[in-house]
């Protein structure tokens, strides 16, 4: 083949490849690629069944900071032990319903009955040493009227009295405390409540003033949040404020009943209690978050019946002209049905209700 056939041939060659490299970084030739953020339509574009659409919109909802705080009873009881001694029996576990007056625990009575027991007999032998010295000072008593028995020995036997009768009293006392001990050897619930926390098992030594147990007495629960000393100011007595318990997967509204007028020094925050209202799934324990509104933000709201689900991923379903495109999103607070959409829509858009109910 000559020469000057050859070298056109590679000049059209290297033409074309130049023209096929250009319409390739252009993007005209995508064999069927998804363009970024977009998930090509399914093979029917158009759905056998038209859904019900809404809008995406753009709204004006409060700036919101967070707190972090616990899910905890409003009213918690801590059960301690009274006396000392071996835990025998628990018979009640977290979770557990008790009445009040309901035998908990168990504890090792025989130092204490054994100490009632001594306390009986030494009444027993107060008591018998008051009668005689009663006798005593009535014998005396009549002798001194008749002019048989001198005034003094009257008066010894008064005194005489007077002593067995506070030994008597102080040996039915001490009988008493050793009644008490015993009792305290079987703790009870001080009232109705449910057990959130059990420290002790059978065999561990209980100690005056080391809890066994802990009741939760009062059905309402409240968040106890933690807020900076930079937000306490946006925070009222009796303020209608949002928390987020991500355990529910939803936000509810609670009320601001009680907060500490002191910082703490260390993290220079206020302790804020917000009594929520009673809601399924919520526990004590459980993380939340407080909202505290400290301005106004434009926001893009969905339906939250649109937010279709894949794994980890959110998606909407938007009408484009006859057919319907999905798309990425990302979602943010949730509020009355309402989804605030982080990324994805900038509102105005036509979506699909029920989307993530058909797939």
């Amino acid at each position: 083949m000559p020469s000057g056939k050859i070298k056109a041939l590679s000049i059209a060659a290297g033409v074309l490849a130049l023209v096929f490299l250009i319409l390739l970084q252009g993007g005209f030739l995508t064999f069927g690629k998804i363009a970024p953020g977009w998930i090509p339509p399914p093979a029917q574009a158009e759905p056998r069944q038209q859904p019900a659409i809404a809008q995406a919109v753009v709204a004006v909802w409060p700036q919101m900071q967070e707190a972090v705080g616990t899910v905890r009873p409003r009213t918690e009881t801590r059960v301690e032990a009274q006396v000392a001694g071996r835990v025998i029996k628990v018979l009640a576990r977290p979770g557990d319903e008790v009445e009040q007056n309901q035998l908990l625990v168990v504890l090792d009575d025989q130092e204490y009955r054994a100490r009632r027991e001594q306390a009986r007999q030494d009444l027993s032998a107060a008591q018998a040493a008051l009668d005689l010295a009663q006798r005593e000072h009535g014998r005396l008593n009549r002798l001194l009227k008749t002019g048989a028995a001198p005034k003094r020995d009257v008066d010894r036997a008064q005194e005489a009295l007077q002593r067995t009768q506070a030994a008597q009293g102080r040996a039915a006392q001490q009988l008493e405390e050793a009644e008490i001990s015993v009792s305290y050897t079987k703790v009870k619930a001080p009232e109705h409540g449910q057990v959130v926390k059990r420290f002790i098992e059978p065999g561990d030594l209980a100690l005056p003033g080391r809890p066994l147990m802990t009741l939760q007495t009062g059905g309402a629960l409240r968040l106890e949040a933690l807020v900076r000393e930079g937000l306490i100011q946006k925070v009222r007595m009796g303020q209608e404020m949002q928390v987020d318990v991500p355990a529910l997967g939803r936000v509810i509204s609670g009320k601001v009943e009680e907060m500490v007028p002191t910082a703490d020094p260390a993290t220079r925050t206020f302790l804020v209690k917000v009594l929520l209202p009673e809601s399924e799934g919520l526990y004590s324990g459980m993380f939340g978050r407080l909202m505290i509104p400290v301005g106004e933000e434009k926001v893009v709201l969905a339906p939250e019946k649109a937010i279709m689900r894949v794994g980890q991923l959110e998606m909407v379903m938007i009408r484009q002209g006859q057919a319907w495109q999905r798309v990425y999103v990302t979602t943010g607070r949730r509020q009355q049905g309402m989804v605030e959409v982080l990324s994805g829509l900038n509102g105005g858009e036509t979506l699909a209700l029920g989307a993530g109910d058909n797939g």
